[in-house]
């Protein structure tokens, strides 16, 4: 393998039904600093059906090609049809490095495609640095359950691989004025191994927010302790506009669902305003919201590692201080 025959950074283009995720523009907006410095292209991979007329807010977002693979059989995700689609697309036009969010499609896609392409995949990534001595892509993700931080490169194969979680990387602002190549694309599918069919999708109906989308999030750990309690954090959330969330201990004790889990095996936030009650700030709590624009601490213990990233800390018991927050901010907002 000739490593000088792989060129650009390519971006995986999650849509559902149509539409595209938050968490490809973050990628493109990555792809494109991690571009600029190796003087290459930042190339979209834009899989689906019917939407080819979506290719320009790509552009407009960061890329400079997209290749749009527009087929019946990429309508809804399924895992066998879109890994041939893109297997034969990286296979085609030889990527040095491929982004997928760490959703789950992509990690259901990424790592049946890197096994198809004998290389490697770095999941989960915090951090991607192109090195100044080698120009290798440096994938940076948390090992030891969050305790270090261990950099991974990829020297042997290419592409070089990884997902990243929605809401680590910052898109950039939308520029209209970018002008890009659409390049269409039409993968050979063997029918024969489309052993899954989708018969029906069926969606819970939450009425909620996607967490790692919410503006304001009001989130609880072990010091609000049960159900009831969380009512109160509903109540204060509803009164601020914003969302619930809470941290792996009270989705261990069965008390929140997972996806709305922040930390390090929950999901990467990065609200305007993150309201942590009860939370005492494991590192890996700290590693899912720290990028916060501003932290509200409330906790008893004035010693908890939740106030070292806090803007504003309150010590008490915020059992106590919610509802006495919402009460006053209801008030406050009748003025």
């Amino acid at each position: 393998m000739n490593k000088a025959d792989y060129k650009h950074v390519y971006v995986f283009i999650e849509q559902r039904e149509g539409k595209i995720q938050p968490v490809a523009l973050e990628l493109l907006g990555k792809a494109r600093d991690l571009a600029d410095v190796l003087g290459e292209k930042v190339v979209a991979i834009f899989p689906g059906h019917n939407i080819k007329d979506q290719a320009n807010d790509l552009i407009a977002y960061g890329a400079d090609d997209v290749i749009v693979i527009d087929s019946p059989e990429l309508e809804d995700y399924i895992t066998e049809q879109y890994a041939q689609a893109v297997y034969q697309l990286v296979i085609a036009f030889r990527p040095s490095i491929v982004l997928f969010g760490a959703t789950t499609i992509g990690r259901d896609l990424a790592p049946r495609l890197s096994a198809r392409l004998e290389t490697g995949l770095t999941a989960d990534c915090t951090k991607l640095e192109i090195s100044e001595d080698t120009k290798e892509l440096m994938m940076t993700r948390p090992a030891f359950g969050g305790n270090l931080m261990a950099t991974i490169m990829c020297t042997q194969h290419r592409p070089q691989m990884s997902t990243v979680r929605p809401g680590v990387m910052q898109k950039r602002e939308k520029d209209a004025s970018r002008k890009g190549t659409i390049i269409p694309f039409e993968p050979k599918f063997d029918k024969s191994k489309f052993a899954v069919k989708l018969l029906e999708t069926v969606k819970a109906d939450k009425g909620k927010i996607d967490i790692t989308e919410a503006k304001i999030l009001v989130s609880g750990g072990r010091g609000v302790g049960c159900k009831e309690n969380f009512a109160k954090l509903e109540a204060l959330a509803q009164q601020i506009g914003g969302e619930v969330s809470s941290s792996r201990a009270m989705v261990d004790a069965g008390v929140m669902p997972h996806d709305r889990q922040v930390g390090q095996t929950g999901k990467t936030v990065r609200p305007d305003l993150y309201l942590a009650c009860g939370i005492s700030g494991a590192i890996q709590h700290l590693a899912g919201m720290e990028e916060s624009e501003l932290i509200i601490a409330i906790n008893k213990d004035k010693f908890a590692p939740i106030f070292q990233v806090a803007d504003l800390g309150i010590v008490g018991d915020a059992n106590k201080i919610v509802p006495m927050l919402t009460e006053r901010l209801a008030k406050e907002m009748k003025r």
